[in-house]
């Protein structure tokens, strides 16, 4: 479709996808407003500040931002340095927010409550695609939409600690009691004395999990008194321990690494097929009945999207995922990694909405095999389709480094997680036109996994977790 001038393109989220999809617009000389819930640029990122990405710096921009940038005096950090989170925004993502391209079109604290069609409901059909998006904001106020792309992501609605995929009894308790902290908390920094001293369960099996497991075991060399629980509703850790010396990111890598040996050394305690059915003043009791003691608990096991405020939208979503049903058979955990999971645009991305997009990291639903270069791929096809550019939209090209890691039939047991996605040492380039896979590459992801601190050096960032 081809925007109107009459109303601007709306992106929901002022992190690092929907800034690609403001650069994007602005590079095309589109209309656009970036709607953005926090009172700063990438709020959630600043909610890991403390953590140290495994990609390095070459990895972590969108080709528009940087030319926009790069243009107005930016100087590009070292392209084979790993930020943190803090870094990443002060050395990216404020630059980008500020540029004058762009800074005009943000809206600070806006809380999109609501998104429909001015006029219609879900039900009422003709003429409902020339009709406007309407947006509702939380304050009441409302503005109009030729488009709208979901960039908004999964991090403040975390799945529950539950092993029945809905929170486990007295889990909202404990919650409400400060024991229960969300995706990679700053251990070793801000919230030390949270932790320091304690008995710590980590619930999940994603990098998530295994980085925060490093920082805490780091606390535990310290602080006496400091035990660590890792969790587990899988048989056995191997996929956890991902590619090691397979792995095309050697930070990435070394982080299933290191926690093996921890694990080994008997400084993380194992706990598999634990389904978290209680959560009591305690700790942890799983469905069989097994308990572990718990001051403290970290809940990373994963996210999901949050599709309330687009109910009354047409969306095709897969049952399972919760993405669009023509991407779930890309993105499926089960079958995907990271590294194969392969590139895809607004054709993957479309619902029977049309004009109305989500990418990013909620583009994916519950699978955690998301990328963030294939987060900016998805902004700047969605996006030259709506400047009405299908040739650019549907030629999507992405190359990326191998995981070392296939599918997440290691986490059933079926494998020792050591077998990689195609070669270790070279990955092939997959180009797709209309959908169509030519070859096989590897993953690349920037999600946050490793923390830093003082004494340890930095280590690294994380992905699928």
């Amino acid at each position: 479709m081809s925007t109107t001038t009459s109303h601007p393109i709306a992106v929901i989220g002022a992190g690092p996808v929907g800034l690609a999809a403001a650069a994007q617009a602005a590079t095309r000389g589109l209309d656009f407003v970036v709607l953005e819930a926090g009172d700063t640029v990438a709020a959630s990122i600043g909610e890991w500040a403390h953590v140290r990405l495994f990609s390095p710096w070459r990895f972590d921009t969108d080709p528009a931002a940087r030319t926009l940038l790069e243009a107005s005096g930016w100087a590009a950090p070292n392209p084979d340095e790993l930020p943190t989170g803090a870094e990443l925004i002060a050395g990216y993502l404020a630059p980008l927010a500020a540029h004058p391209a762009i800074a005009p079109h943000i809206r600070f604290g806006a809380t999109v409550a609501a998104v429909t069609r001015q006029g219609f409901d879900k039900v009422r059909t003709t003429a409902r695609e020339t009709s406007p998006f309407l947006i509702r904001l939380a304050d009441g106020t409302e503005l109009t939409a030729s488009a709208v792309i979901d960039a908004s992501g999964t991090w403040r609605t975390p799945n529950p600690l539950g092993g029945n995929g809905i929170p486990a009894h007295g889990e909202a308790t404990a919650y409400a009691g400060g024991r229960v902290f969300d995706g990679m908390p700053d251990v070793l920094g801000r919230l030390r004395s949270e932790f320091a001293g304690k008995s710590v369960a980590v619930v999940g099996a994603g990098h998530s999990a295994t980085g925060t497991l490093l920082a805490l075991a780091e606390l535990a060399a310290t602080e006496p008194g400091t035990t660590v629980e890792w969790v587990l509703r899988t048989p056995n850790p191997s996929r956890a321990y991902g590619g090691g010396d397979a792995d095309a990111l050697p930070a990435r890598g070394a982080i299933g690494t290191r926690v093996k040996a921890l694990v080994a050394a008997g400084k993380v305690t194992v706990h598999t097929g634990f389904l978290v059915e209680e959560v009591t003043g305690r700790g942890l009791v799983s469905a069989d009945g097994r308990k572990i003691d718990a001051a403290v608990i970290v809940n990373s096991t994963g996210a999901r999207p949050d599709h309330t405020a687009a109910s009354e939208l047409r969306l095709d979503l897969d049952p399972i995922l919760g993405s669009t049903r023509t991407l779930a058979p890309l993105i499926d955990p089960n079958k995907h990694s990271c590294g194969t999971v392969p590139p895809h645009g607004v054709d993957e991305l479309a619902h029977p909405e049309p004009g109305f997009y989500v990418i990013g990291a909620k583009s994916y639903g519950r699978a955690p095999t998301f990328l963030l270069a294939t987060g900016y791929e998805q902004a700047r096809s969605v996006v030259a389709a709506l400047a009405g550019d299908w040739a650019a939209a549907r030629d999507v090209h992405l190359e990326l480094p191998e995981t070392g890691v296939c599918s997440s039939s290691a986490a059933l047991g079926e494998d020792d997680g050591a077998s990689c996605c195609g070669s270790s040492t070279a990955s092939a380039t997959i180009d797709i036109t209309r959908g169509l896979a030519t070859g096989i590459s590897g993953g690349l992801a920037t999600l946050p996994l490793v923390q830093t601190s003082a004494t340890a050096g930095a280590t690294a960032g994380g992905c699928c977790g």
